[in-house]
């Protein structure tokens, strides 16, 4: 229950702060005095879209702060135009606020009536009466999750299909990669054995003169060490100190020895081989041609490409595997969204006629004798959030003749009546604490807003009913009474203000409400008889 309202800078409204009783609370005043300013206020409090034009000074914020019985709610609009929104002083998301708002607050508008025509809003009275609220809550946390299951899988579906496009391309060139049988470094290898046959005949050649420098009878480098070596013993005779350089040229003889060795080795293994060459010559060329095609540029390069390519193909066993799984999670998100959609549509069906009844009887009570309202339930074509029914509200003032939706055949007072049936019935349903009527009286008087007067009072006495009205018969009814009136500087500036009016001060609101400005007697005693003073 709302026990307590503070609203500052917002727009005709300075600064205001009112405690709220509980019960009906009646709000009333001049016409353009404010009360629509009110109830945009306590919107915006309850998660309503924030515009910077509601601030009334712009160099200040604008605060709407409602206390309810356990919590705290305040809403902060700067001049910039940023929101704000906090829940026992700890700030909370917009969405938060919505959610928690519309456990606290139902606020029905002068043209709320409109919603009666909105299929949403009639499947949602036919579920609250029928108590399907957790049920369709758990069928609807099951629908979206089978349709995000159902996008999932056309993801899927989209991605394999582009996949199977490119998948011969990609099978095509791992089987080119594969055939190749690469080895890591083979490339340089290669191209060094095949510098090697394509030069082996001067190789030869060149280590045949090598060959013969060691063993030319002119000048041989092994004799001229040895005779060099003679030399240097001899000296050594003669006590010349020669035994390092002896040691030394015995060295490079012996060292210049295994190279005349080796070169008579490595002579014998030049082989001319032009067999090997042309399959040197064609292993090199594949590999280049495969690194051109491919564009890489080394063997290891293209190992890692294949490697790649062997990845992407082992995804198509993948793509087929999770489709499978995803296929098989949205064949049975949809058989239990069908089991839930039927006990859905099993409860509407059964609380069909009831809500029908409960809401005929209600608007008979308030002068519509050969009122006909009935709650029809259909199958929908296709299944959607609402479940696989389709609902209707049709409605007669004048018996079984004429029987139509009741958007298309209601007037306006009817409309308004038919929604105060409908909140009471909800409100007996739902719990709600706190019920907002905005002028819900539009296009009614006499006996019948007595009696709308009469219902809502019935209401206020099991939860707390704020009713904004222009009707005495209403207004009079109220456990408390809240005149809203606007004044104006002298320099034009107007202001709304809000007070709590009883005793004398009521009686002549009521009379206001039955006369106009000029109070008259008449209207004085009329309203202390609508008092019951």
């Amino acid at each position: 229950m709302l026990t307590k309202l503070t609203i500052s800078n917002y727009a005709l409204i300075d600064a205001l702060d009112i405690e709220v009783p509980g019960n009906l609370v009646i709000i009333s005043g001049e016409t353009g005095a404010g009360k629509s300013i009110l109830l945009g206020a306590l919107s915006l409090l309850l998660g309503g879209r924030a515009d910077v034009s509601v601030i009334r000074d712009r160099n200040r914020n604008c605060v709407v702060e409602a206390e309810f019985e356990d919590i705290i709610i305040r809403r902060v609009v700067s001049p910039s135009g940023r929101s704000r929104a906090f829940v026992n002083d700890e700030p909370v998301s917009l969405d938060e606020l919505k959610r928690l708002g519309s456990s606290l607050v139902d606020i029905h508008s002068q043209h709320s009536h409109l919603l009666l025509g909105d299929e949403h809003f009639q499947i949602s009275v036919l579920d609250c009466f029928a108590g399907n609220g957790d049920l369709k809550r758990e069928y609807l946390a099951k629908y979206r999750e089978y349709l995000e299951c159902c996008a999932q899988l056309n993801k899927l579906d989209t991605e394999i299909a582009a996949y199977e496009k490119e998948r011969d391309y990609i099978e095509f060139q791992y089987n080119k990669l594969e055939e190749a049988r690469l080895v890591p470094g083979e490339l340089e290898e290669m191209e060094k054995e095949q510098n090697i046959l394509a030069n082996a005949e001067e190789i030869g050649q060149l280590y045949s003169q090598v060959g013969d420098s060691f063993e030319n009878e002119a000048f041989s480098v092994e004799k001229s060490l040895k005779e060099i070596g003679v030399s240097l013993e001899r000296l050594k005779r003669l006590g010349v100190d020669t035994e390092e350089l002896v040691q030394r040229v015995e060295s490079s003889r012996i060292e210049l020895k295994d190279i005349r060795d080796e070169v008579e080795a490595r002579s014998e293994k030049v082989v001319k081989d032009p067999i090997r060459l042309s399959v040197v010559d064609d292993r090199i060329a594949l590999i280049t041609e495969l690194m051109r095609k491919f564009g890489k540029e080394s063997v290891e390069e293209l190992m890692e490409y294949k490697d790649s390519l062997a990845e992407k193909l082992s995804v198509g066993i993948d793509f087929g595997n999770t489709r499978n799984t995803v296929a098989a999670k949205c064949e049975s998100l949809d058989n239990e969204c069908d089991m839930l959609a039927d006990k859905l549509s099993q409860s509407r069906k059964e609380a069909a006629p009831k809500l029908s009844e409960e809401i005929r009887k209600s608007a008979v009570s308030l002068e519509m004798p050969f009122c006909v309202f009935r709650v029809e339930v259909g199958d929908a074509p296709t299944r959607g959030e609402e479940g696989k029914n389709t609902v209707s509200f049709m409605f007669s003032a004048n018996g079984e003749h004429g029987v139509k939706e009741l958007g298309k055949c209601a007037s306006g007072g009817e409309m308004s009546r038919i929604m105060l049936c409908i909140k009471e019935l909800l409100a007996r349903y739902t719990g709600m604490p706190t019920l907002v009527f905005d002028e819900i009286d539009t296009g009614v008087s006499g006996s019948v807003a007595a009696k709308m007067g009469q219902m809502t009072v019935k209401m206020g006495e099991n939860m707390q009913v704020i009713a904004i009205t222009h009707l005495p018969q209403v207004a009079s009814r109220g456990s408390s009474h809240f005149v809203v009136k606007k004044t104006f500087s002298p320099d034009g500036g107007a202001t709304t203000s809000i007070g709590r009016v009883e005793g004398d001060e009521r009686v002549r609101e009521i009379a206001r409400m039955l006369s106009g400005e000029n109070l008259t007697a008449e209207a004085v005693e009329n309203a202390k008889v609508l008092l019951n003073e």
